[in-house]
């Protein structure tokens, strides 16, 4: 069966929740911008099998947080991970898109019989899932994109991606935006993840020295 597309799913589900619109605005006011938990949901439906992708992914919220599972090939061990993510601190500047992440509730559930490593430590009970900072922070192979971890914390920076730190027009764009808006908290209700924004009217110099004018 064909999947639908995202305006026709858009489309439903403004037909299904009519005051959604107005929500919309009176949020907007406020320079509070939600995403429906089931738009969520619909772009978890959306991921492309492959070996690599994660399977079965459910996507709920657990006030401020927003919880997860999904199956995922974890070093050839295949895995079901859930927990619940919150995001406690948002930097942007010129050349920096900082975020920083607590991780709770994080369970690993083996999915069949295995002997890989992983599958032992699972099984031992030797994982301290509730401290998934100090696991990463080990890790032979850590993201670049990763600057701090620590206890249920973990600090990403886009930045130090390489691919995202050579865009020019990401660079241009995070020059101009950043000057005027930052954001202030993303956090969850029971139906949306909301990104409130921080107005910064004295950087309009800054903004437009950016754009050239």
């Amino acid at each position: 069966m064909k999947k639908p597309s995202f305006l026709r799913a858009a489309a439903r589900y403004v037909r299904d929740n009519p005051q959604a619109l107005v929500k919309v605005a009176r949020d907007a006011t406020n320079l509070r911008f939600g995403v429906p938990i089931v738009a969520l949901r619909w772009a978890a439906g959306q991921i492309r099998p492959s070996k690599k992708a994660p399977k079965d992914v459910e996507v709920d919220t657990s006030p401020p947080a927003l919880r997860f599972g999904a199956t995922v090939d974890a070093m050839g061990t295949p895995v079901r991970v859930s927990g619940a993510v919150r995001v406690d601190e948002v930097t942007l500047s010129n050349d920096s898109i900082r975020f920083g992440i607590r991780v709770n509730g994080l369970k690993l559930t083996l999915l069949g019989d295995s002997d890989s490593s992983l599958a032992i430590l699972i099984k031992s009970g030797a994982l301290d899932l509730s401290k998934p900072g100090n696991l990463v922070k080990v890790l032979p192979k850590r993201p670049a994109a990763i600057v701090e971890a620590i206890d249920d914390r973990v600090v990403v920076d886009l930045m130090l991606v390489p691919a995202l730190a050579r865009n020019r027009a990401l660079r241009r764009a995070l020059s101009i935006v950043t000057p005027l808006l930052g954001i202030r908290a993303i956090e969850t209700d029971r139906d949306h993840v909301y990104v409130s924004l921080r107005a910064t009217p004295e950087g309009i110099r800054e903004s437009l020295a950016a754009l050239g004018v």
